[in-house]
């Protein structure tokens, strides 16, 4: 079993970063190997709906996405951590979810030769708001859910945590207990 997080924030050592760690320990403990990118780090630009993918699942952008699409295909499960920026999702994390469109073909089915890698694949969702009403990052939830359910992902469901300052979340043994358990869960193929 192998676990890849992908973190979404621009700010390394934040919240989504600290509860991304605590998941990945989770699935760690449940013995699967774990491995984490920091979408911040990598150059990504956002697709251009050029089609050049849709006949053979590889993107004419040459940019850091080829690396993240042959470890997302490698992965049995990908937990996504994200902040809530402007009631969305961050500019990093849109962009490597819209360059999903690669496991595409033209009629919008999973490429016949990527199927075998994609099949079975699970997804979990973890993201941090300012507000103490997590339902505002619905949207980027309903993103993620709405994506799995259309590619036939397992959808793991997702965590919302309420932190604001630079590492509170580090003192919400709540949050960091939910999100191991989250990892946890995702490492030993559960639901």
């Amino acid at each position: 079993m192998k676990v890849l997080g992908v973190l979404g924030s621009p700010r390394l050592g934040g919240n989504s970063d600290l509860l991304l760690d605590r998941a990945l320990a989770g699935a760690g403990e449940a013995g699967a190997e774990t491995e984490k990118i920091a979408l911040v780090k990598m150059k990504i630009s956002g697709c251009l709906d050029c089609g050049k993918c849709n006949e053979a699942g590889i993107c004419a952008l040459e940019d850091d996405m080829a690396e993240v699409k042959e470890k997302f295909l490698e992965a049995d499960a990908v937990i996504q951590s994200c902040p809530v920026y402007f009631w969305t999702m961050t500019a990093q994390m849109k962009a490597y979810l819209d360059r999903w469109c690669v496991f595409y073909d033209a009629k919008w089915r999973l490429h016949k030769f990527l199927s075998p890698r994609l099949k079975g694949k699970r997804i979990g969702l973890i993201t941090v708001c300012a507000d103490p009403n997590v339902a505002t990052a619905d949207p980027i939830v309903y993103s993620f859910k709405t994506t799995c359910q259309f590619s036939g992902f397992d959808w793991l469901g997702a965590i919302g945590v309420s932190a604001a300052a630079r590492g509170e979340v580090g003192k919400n043994d709540k949050a960091l207990r939910e999100a191991y358990e989250f990892g946890l869960q995702a490492g030993n193929g559960r639901r």
